[in-house]
């Protein structure tokens, strides 16, 4: 872990970045979250050897008064112990009570706002060329980019970090040709349109989309379609179950399967139709990867559009895996049709926040503030069925 940082009266610090080195390397610590209940349940930091708690900052407020602060940490709580609320001055406060009281504590340097802020570039080694994958690590969207001389690609981008990704292919001395989303997005705003208006790039959608009522110009790709970008053929394959329109892209031996297929999961087939077509779905998903995934090379690098706590993660550190991995860590991928239907629909998770409001803006028949669509991204983002 990064040494924390400190300042004259003030506790020590944990940049965003530092946390994600943290919870990756699975060292226990105990997270001391002091917004509101309601806040810290519907989204928090979690992970393995994390032990995850809420406490008000109101009673640290208190404690400060009475000079209880140990009761509030219960006996012998995992240390370090890193505070965290909305923006990083309430649990400043609350891990200075604590580093006064004896304990190991610092503060997450801009609280959750700097958390959603923070997103992680690394190369995924197993693929030929430059594939970089990044990871959101509050949310687990993970994005690409592919480089191959002067010429990159985007794929599945965030609206939030277009001019990262303009930023990081000049800095690789490249032009982005295209940007391009697997699928409409239901749990973030797309960063196609804004990488486009950011650079020389063309958005691209999946033909599919029009369907759905996208209301924008974008070059459509139809399934079998290639794009070049340097001299890296990409092939887009029509994978049809989390979405009507999803599409896997295919390069170099890796699959940018978005939505479809994770390293440790299949995806969800309700969010477009609901529950009335989520079981047609689920059988075009079965197909889709059992047809048109599956019969690629085991060697085949699997780099999906997500990611949860517990996703395992591939020697480099990304989430990637090949797909002789994936055959045999997701037991889904085993079963029969029916089987694997009636597995995808049942105790699906909750639908990703305002995932209703995030299609319409994605499909651009509806417009979004870049501070709304900041918002209405915050939490995890359900994409899974398992």
């Amino acid at each position: 872990m990064s040494a924390p940082s400190e300042t004259d009266g003030a506790p020590p610090s944990l940049a965003p970045g530092a946390l994600d080195e943290l919870l990756r390397s699975g060292e226990p610590f105990t997270l001391l979250d002091v917004r509101d209940r309601d806040e810290f349940e519907a989204w928090h930091v979690d992970g393995p050897g994390v032990t995850a708690m809420q406490v008000p900052h109101v009673k640290f407020v208190q404690a400060q008064v009475t000079g209880d602060v140990d009761s509030l940490v219960g006996e012998s709580p995992v240390e370090p112990i890193v505070a965290v609320c909305g923006h990083g001055e309430a649990s400043a406060h609350a891990a200075g009570l604590l580093v006064d009281a004896g304990y190991d504590a610092r503060n997450l340097a801009g609280g959750m706002d700097a958390w959603a802020q923070l997103l992680v570039a690394r190369e995924v080694e197993g693929a030929t060329g430059t594939v970089v994958q990044y990871d959101r690590p509050s949310s687990g969207c993970l994005s690409y980019m592919i480089v191959d001389g002067e010429e990159a690609v985007v794929v599945d981008p965030l609206r939030a970090f277009a001019d990262r990704y303009v930023a990081d292919a000049s800095e690789r001395g490249a032009n982005i040709r295209y940007a391009i989303d697997t699928h409409v997005h239901a749990d973030h705003v797309s960063g196609v349109r804004a990488v486009a208006a950011a650079s020389d790039a063309e958005p691209v959608l999946p033909e599919r989309a029009r369907e759905r009522g996208l209301a924008y110009d974008v070059r459509p790709l139809a399934d079998g379609e290639m794009l070049a970008v340097g001299d890296t053929t990409i092939q887009a394959v029509a994978t049809p179950g989390h979405t009507t329109e999803m599409t896997t892209l295919v390069a170099e031996g890796v699959l940018f399967t978005g939505d479809g297929l994770f390293v440790d999961g299949v995806a969800r087939p309700d969010l477009e139709e609901g529950d009335e077509g989520a079981a047609e779905l689920a059988g075009e998903l079965y197909d889709s990867i059992r047809e048109r995934l599956l019969t690629a090379p085991d060697s085949t690098v699997v780099a999906p559009g997500h990611r949860d706590d517990e996703t395992p993660r591939a020697d480099d550190g990304t989430v990637t895996a090949t797909l002789r991995t994936v055959r045999d860590r997701v037991d889904a991928l085993s079963l029969s049709r029916d089987e694997f239907v009636d597995y995808v629909l049942a105790d699906l998770p909750p639908q990703p926040n305002e995932y209703e409001r995030i299609i319409e803006t994605n499909l651009g028949r509806t417009d979004m503030d870049d501070e709304t669509a900041f918002e209405v991204e915050l939490g995890p983002n359900n994409c899974a069925a398992r």
